[in-house]
């Protein structure tokens, strides 16, 4: 059934500024949307004011209609069934203690019949390949693997809308894949309207029916992949253009009478492209070696580590060795459960290993105390919202001021909430701030102690592709002036674009180390859509679309 929104203005209680101003939007019926913009636009709230059982309590106008009917008119156990929602927070979504009770709870509490119930998981778990896992407890799955236990126990009551806010945003890229498939044959073969919310966009161009952005609670961009892309480039809309996928940003900025019609949104479409130009070929760049190569890697340094968190449970990290020199900016990649987080745990001390060891400047790293631990050491989790402890921004950094003794207190929080941009979130209760805005408060708190080193576990999570620059670039500040920084994420080219070296983990152990050139290139998943495109083609082979416009050949360029 199409989906009709009037006028939908919204905004929360106590707050003057609107999230939503004004939408007006329609939805045919099996039509696949994707919805992007800036962290805090109004996207989340969108989603769960369509999802009426879930609508956020605040000042509401305007109407939405569902089937031609407004949502408050229908039988609330219909819509709980037809309209299904994947929370953005996938810990936000497990109620239960086992897998299957969770994949069966909600078609319990719906009264359907036990034959239907054990038909319908039978069918589902063997698409999703989860039997493996019927008997675990959530708590003990990777961030990925509970994502898809939500979107499989939605998908469990049959809906005819689906709801997803940033499904992939805790997916590697293999599983993310997999799950933008899975969502198109959803789409196509069994005609399910999606309405999916996201910030890592380069497969959704090419997937999506219509493109919606928004900025401010405003419809900034409306219409198909390509109109989208063309409007924003005709319209100079500088704030998206790093929404735009790669390889058509590659296309626009680099052909000479760029066309809507011909504007590539797959790797396929941009070969085809590239195809049409001359042979043209330049001497290989060799790998740059990271300028702390040749120096000792005793800094931080993991050796022959060995962990399980139980005595039955299988082996985390497997004879690991792992060492980061001083001031040097590594990237962990690898699959969701291959380990990555926990080897962040254990380079802080969190956790300790059963063989081998984890020290940092020489020292066991389980046995940091005090400023060792709290004033040198800093670690963002997966989750930001484990950070918080206080109600506000503000209070939370001043508490960060208090626990270091750092001098010109104030000052520092106006300058570190202007550099993250968040100096009107300072007052915000960090739970009443989207995920993306949750993550910069809490990297900035940490930052405002100054610490030697930095762990971060998948900090672009949540991020809007602006948002994600801003990020790099303080990033690369920092660790230009000193800072070493350990980071585990799924962003394959926010890593080949920041960080100096890379290191692959597969089976608890690193299985391949080096540059992002050396390690990403060639790869079919583990690469960018740039590298996908130009490797074996007619131009030089590139990694990131700067290396690929540096290399491009001069007669073509415009």
């Amino acid at each position: 059934m199409d989906i009709e929104i009037n006028n939908l203005t919204f905004s929360y209680p106590d707050m003057e500024e609107k999230v939503l101003d004004d939408i007006s939007l329609h939805i045919t019926e099996g039509e696949f949307i994707v919805i992007c913009g800036p962290s805090g636009c109004g996207k989340t709230t969108l989603l769960r004011l369509l999802k009426k059982e879930l609508a956020p309590v605040g000042n509401c106008t305007g109407e939405i209609c569902y089937g031609g009917k407004p949502l408050e008119d229908w039988n609330e156990r219909i819509l709980t069934e037809e309209i299904g929602l994947v929370f953005q927070d996938p810990e936000n979504q497990i109620v239960m203690d086992e897998v299957m009770q969770e994949l069966v709870f909600g078609m319990e509490n719906l009264g359907i019949p036990h034959t239907e119930m054990r038909k319908r998981v039978a069918e589902m778990v063997h698409f999703f390949g989860m039997e493996d896992l019927l008997k675990e407890k959530p708590s003990k799955l990777s961030g990925g693997q509970k994502q898809m236990l939500n979107l499989l126990s939605v998908l469990l009551l049959k809906p005819k809308v689906l709801l997803l806010d940033e499904p992939t945003s805790q997916l590697d890229p293999v599983a993310a894949k997999d799950l933008i498939i899975m969502l198109e044959r959803l789409n196509k073969e069994m005609g399910i309207t999606i309405i999916l919310a996201e910030h890592r966009l380069e497969e959704l161009f090419a997937a999506a029916d219509k493109i919606l952005m928004l900025k401010d609670g405003t419809i900034a961009h409306h219409g198909t992949s390509r109109e989208v892309i063309q409007s924003v480039y005709s319209s100079n809309h500088i704030p998206f253009k790093p929404y735009i996928p790669t390889i058509s940003r590659l296309y626009l900025q680099c052909e000479q009478n760029p066309t809507q019609s011909k504007l590539p949104l797959t790797v396929k479409e941009t070969r085809a492209w590239i195809a049409g130009f001359p042979a043209h070929t330049d001497e290989k760049i060799s790998n740059v070696q990271s300028s702390l190569e040749s120096e000792s890697r005793n800094y931080l340094s993991l050796k022959n580590v060995h962990f399980q968190y139980g005595r039955h449970e299988p082996m985390i990290l497997k004879n690991l060795t792992f060492k980061v020199a001083k001031r040097e900016f590594v990237a962990l990649v690898g699959g969701n459960g291959s380990g990555k987080t926990t080897l962040l745990k254990t380079c802080i001390g969190m956790v300790k290993p059963q063989r081998g060891f984890a020290r940092l400047k020489n020292k066991d790293t389980s046995k940091l105390k005090g400023k060792e631990l709290y004033g040198e050491i800093a670690y963002l989790p997966q989750n930001p919202r484990t950070y918080f402890v206080h109600d506000t921004f503000k209070k939370e950094m001043l508490d960060v001021i208090n626990r270091h003794d750092i001098k010109g207190g104030e000052d520092k929080i106006i300058h570190i909430a202007s550099q993250f941009n968040i100096s009107h979130l300072l007052e915000r209760h960090p739970y009443d701030c989207s995920g993306g805005e949750m993550q910069k408060g809490a990297l900035a708190c940490m930052l405002l102690g100054e610490p030697e080193i930095l762990f971060i576990d998948e900090p672009t999570k949540g991020l809007d592709p602006v948002s994600k620059m801003h990020l790099g670039t303080i990033l690369s500040q920092l660790h230009s002036v000193g800072l070493t920084i350990v980071m585990v994420t799924h962003d394959i080219e926010f890593a080949a674009i920041n960080a100096e070296r890379c290191a692959m983990m597969f089976d608890g152990e690193i299985t391949a180390d080096g540059t992002p050139e050396s390690l990403f290139k060639g790869n079919y998943f583990y690469t960018t859509a740039i590298n996908r495109a130009t490797r074996n083609s007619n131009i030089p082979e590139a990694l990131t679309l700067k290396e690929a416009i540096q290399r491009w050949p001069n007669h073509v360029l415009i």
